[in-house]
């Protein structure tokens, strides 16, 4: 239908100073756009002209889509890294984070070529393209599942965390008190935060709040290096216990040597979480959709500032936390400090701020799939806009609340829906999208997309199986987007 539209376009309305001169027959491709997106044509030249966008002039800076797309990477996970490395070695684990950097960088290139191609700026409309229907309807279920679940798991977060930390600054039992439980927390923190953020027309206005949450994200860092100079190595001399035990720590930490390299029954499921740890693919699209001057390398450009500015976090993080506590150190490292440490309860509150700041964020591809989904070629509607992340909100509030282990079927999804959105999906659309007169189907970028589709095929088998192994001896294998 796409190239059909196109091809008439130009037959009829030839090309003028690089734009298409509209008509009756673009009147009549107007639904292919879908709401969102243009059907543009290529030459089929092997040598490809720039793609101009017409579905939507963007408006957003290129400092604030740094700090969404930023902020959609950086995810829970980020507290269970020292713990990763504990379990890994400090080179394995910088080297192996080097790694899924470079891999989640090739990914949105992938990315970003096929919607450069075919015009589109859609993970749902590129699914289209490349499988028609059912590849659009198949692309919209896996962000929906996969963004749900990262939502859940941010939600739990604030339930188990919040009313802990409100309870020590007040000096009360969150047990005691009716207003300190998890469940009502949510819901107010859900009502008077998240909500209105997510009502935001475009996701480019959350660029404000996405610094806010990485400057709480950067005092986190910081705490984190400043406390092992503080406590140093032999930390039987300082107050510092374990999840309010009066007890030190001497006996956790009889060593303060630093493992290089180190392989255990526990890096079965450290490394797999490590290799989501860049995941931030259902944002790409969008975020490029506002981009203001959109094109290819801009856009690629955010997302390498962005995955270079999260290794830095992710390392300095890991190898702080480590160093800190050496192989003494749990899956949620801020479980290592004392409680009653006022710095360490702002951290942990600044921590429930980021988390909270970047749900709207995770909102919004899933608003936007549904949106593709069901109304593709609906103009847009304050009331549809506002029912869908209402929707969205109370399903998820009532997940979070009403079955307890939720955490571990969305465990399950996301080892599915993760590498099939950051190695699968991109790696197959190139294959698909991409026609061979521009790379042939032996060319060498499509052996290593294909190659990087089978990657993702065996991390996809190698974290169900390692999920499946923890369910069979009863193990809790980490949690974290």
């Amino acid at each position: 239908m796409a190239i059909s539209c196109a091809v008439g376009m130009e037959m009829q309305e030839p090309k003028t100073n690089g734009t298409l001169a509209t008509g009756g027959t673009a009147a009549g491709c107007r639904q292919e756009r879908e709401g969102f997106l243009p059907a543009t044509t290529h030459s089929p030249a092997p040598a490809r002209k720039p793609v101009q966008f017409l579905d939507f002039e963007g408006k957003t800076s290129f400092g604030m889509s740094v700090f969404n797309l930023s902020n959609a990477i950086m995810g829970s996970g980020i507290l269970g890294l020292a713990y990763a490395m504990a379990h890994t070695g400090v080179i394995f684990f910088l080297a192996l984070l080097l790694c899924i950097a470079l891999l989640s960088s090739y990914s949105i290139h992938l990315l970003l070529t096929c919607a450069s191609v075919v015009g589109i700026r859609a993970y749902e409309q590129l699914g289209q393209r490349a499988f028609g229907p059912a590849g659009k309807v198949v692309v919209a279920i896996i962000i929906c599942l996969h963004n749900v679940g990262a939502m859940s798991s941010y939600l739990f977060i604030i339930k188990s965390e919040l009313p802990l930390v409100i309870g020590t600054f007040l000096h009360m039992d969150p047990e005691g008190d009716w207003f300190l439980k998890g469940n009502l927390l949510i819901i107010l923190v859900s009502l008077f935060i998240i909500l209105p953020l997510a009502l935001m027309k475009h996701l480019g206005y959350l660029g404000y709040t996405s610094s806010l949450s990485l400057t709480c994200m950067l005092f986190f860092l910081v705490s984190v290096i400043y406390k092992k100079f503080q406590l140093g190595c032999d930390v039987s001399h300082n107050d510092t216990v374990v999840e309010g035990e009066k007890a030190p720590l001497q006996a956790f930490n009889s060593s303060c040597e630093a493992k290089l390299f180190t392989v255990d029954s526990q890096m079965s499921y450290t490394v797999p979480i490590m290799a989501f740890a860049f995941v931030c693919h259902p944002e790409v699209l969008p975020i490029y959709t506002e981009l203001c001057r959109p094109t290819q390398r801009r856009m690629q450009a955010v997302a390498n500032m962005s995955i270079g500015a999260m290794f830095i976090m992710y390392g300095l993080t890991a190898t702080f936390g480590y160093l800190t506590f050496y192989s003494s150190v749990k899956a949620e490292m801020l479980e290592m400090y004392t409680q009653e440490d006022l710095l360490i309860l702002c951290v942990r509150l600044a921590v429930l701020l980021a988390v909270t700041l970047t749900v709207p964020v995770v909102l919004f591809p899933i608003r936007r799939a549904l949106q593709q989904l069901l109304f593709p070629s609906k103009a847009f509607s304050w009331l549809r806009h506002v029912a869908i992340a209402l929707i969205l909100l109370i399903l998820v509030n009532i997940l979070v609340i009403c079955v307890p282990t939720i955490r571990d079927i969305f465990g399950f999804i996301g080892s599915t829906s993760a590498p099939s959105l950051i190695f699968i999906l991109p790696s197959v659309f190139y294959l698909r999208i991409v026609p061979t007169e521009v790379e042939p189907l032996l060319s060498w970028p499509k052996i290593q997309a294909l190659c990087f589709g089978v990657l993702g095929v065996l991390f996809m088998a190698i974290s169900l199986g390692f999920m499946f192994a923890n369910w069979a001896t009863g193990q809790s294998p980490m949690s974290g987007h």
